[in-house]
């Protein structure tokens, strides 16, 4: 039986939970080029909470203590030479021209390229377009290795669906698609995903294949979502309840029951530009991907410009007004803040001369600072506020009495999640 060495590239939400789960069978290093979130698992600490600490706590200490199994993190490269399958889970953002951005994942490419010898397996589970695998990344590890593609080295591709903040649906419990450049070496990575995933595995056809089910995994979701955030749009007009339409509706059996709300994180809001740029290349440019992504991309300033308008229908003064932001992560119960669409809210408000504070007990203030140029305050009464945003549902918030702030006439409450009983809001979505 041959021993696997696997060497998980990237970890955060996607890798962390893999290198946890293949410890408990096999030898893992766990590399990161973040010497401070080195540093801190290797301690324990795990600000994503994606972890499960005892079991975290388990594979390291089964590094020290077995031969054949245990996590180890390192972010020294050169630790890496010893493994025989890599699995590379860095981000795949897009930039600020909404095209895909391959640099973290190409340059991850070029440092295994440097170290990965005859034999070798490098599974991809970054969010890609089909063709981005055999294409992109195999000719960066030809170049930096010197090696031969599907005769020194092989290639696989996994999606990865990890759901942040999900405590249910875990990795484990998700049916894993998986693919290999050759049909034995896709043989190879269904049955190494096989021995930790409980749900079972898809093993795919190709790589392509592979690749194409996770992009309309994520397009589909945000078409969806689309649907229901410009009916939004139009109940607005209407005059009628966005969300009592959709209980009316949803007593037919078939009926998606999809919500409106911020589309943003790093699969939703991101993946359709993948595969609207993947079309493009090919000469045809995708209509209904694309609407359905400019609709949810305004979603943030619809919201703040109904806020100003039920402001204003208060007789509320709109400079110098105080308004409250609450939740800046990107979904409930979760600090991710990737691509988080609160931040319209946020930006659209202060255009308009409001003094906006925004409370997030789960974000990382730094992390805020340092990518939007926004502080974070935790230290905020709701009763001083002219008009309060529930832009996400985190649990902490139940406790917040907004009973209270209602008493008050002439302050707005505004649920973009439907979080509230009704008769508490003065809008939702």
């Amino acid at each position: 039986m041959e021993i696997n060495k696997i060497g998980i590239i990237g970890l955060g939400y996607v890798g962390l939970p893999l290198a946890i789960e293949f410890s408990k069978k096999n030898k893992v290093v766990g590399f990161d080029i973040d010497k401070i979130r080195v540093s801190e698992l290797s301690k324990i600490i795990d600000k994503t909470n994606e972890a499960n600490l005892e079991d975290l706590r388990e594979a390291v200490k089964g590094n020290s203590t077995q031969g054949n199994v245990g996590l180890f993190f390192s972010s020294n490269i050169s630790d890496l030479k010893g493994c025989n399958i890599y699995i590379v889970t860095v981000p795949t953002p897009i930039n600020k021209f909404k095209s895909p951005d391959l640099k973290p994942l190409l340059m991850a490419s070029e440092m295994l390229g440097g170290i990965i010898k005859k034999g070798d397996i490098v599974i991809y589970e970054s969010t890609v377009y089909p063709g981005c695998t055999e294409e992109d990344c195999v000719p960066v590890l030809e170049k930096f290795s010197g090696l031969i593609f599907n005769r020194d080295f092989f290639c696989g591709y996994s999606p990865e669906r990890i759901n942040p903040g999900d405590k249910i649906n875990t990795l484990t419990k998700i049916v894993k698609v998986t693919s290999g450049s050759t049909p034995e070496i896709a043989e190879r990575v269904d049955k190494l995903y096989a021995s930790i995933i409980v749900a079972g595995t898809h093993k795919a056809p190709s790589i392509k294949v592979a690749e194409a089910s996770k992009s309309i995994e994520n397009a589909q979701r945000d078409v969806n979502i689309s649907f229901v955030n410009e009916l939004a749009l139009i109940f607005d007009r209407i005059g009628i309840d966005t969300n009592d339409v959709l209980e009316a509706a949803g007593t037919k059996w078939n009926f998606l029951k999809y919500k409106p709300g911020l589309v943003g994180g790093h699969c939703i809001g991101v993946d359709p530009y993948y595969l609207a740029h993947k079309a493009e290349s090919l000469g045809y440019h995708p209509q209904v991907i694309l609407s359905g992504r400019r609709v949810n991309d305004n979603m943030g300033m619809f919201v703040a410009n109904k806020v100003i308008k039920l402001m204003i229908e208060k007789g509320i003064i709109i400079k110098g007004a105080k308004s409250l932001i609450l939740g800046f992560t990107f979904k409930e119960n979760c600090p991710d803040i990737r691509n988080t669409r609160v931040i319209d809210i946020y930006r659209e408000l202060s255009q308009f001369g409001l003094h906006v504070d925004i409370h997030d007990p789960l974000a990382n203030k730094e992390e805020v600072k340092n990518l939007y140029n926004v502080i974070l305050n935790n230290d905020i009464n709701i009763q001083d506020y002219d008009s309060i945003i529930i832009a996400v549902a985190h649990n902490e918030f139940r406790a917040l009495d907004f009973k209270n702030v209602k008493s008050k006439d002439n302050t707005i409450i505004f649920d973009t999640k439907g979080f509230l009983d009704k008769e508490l809001v003065d809008g939702r979505l």
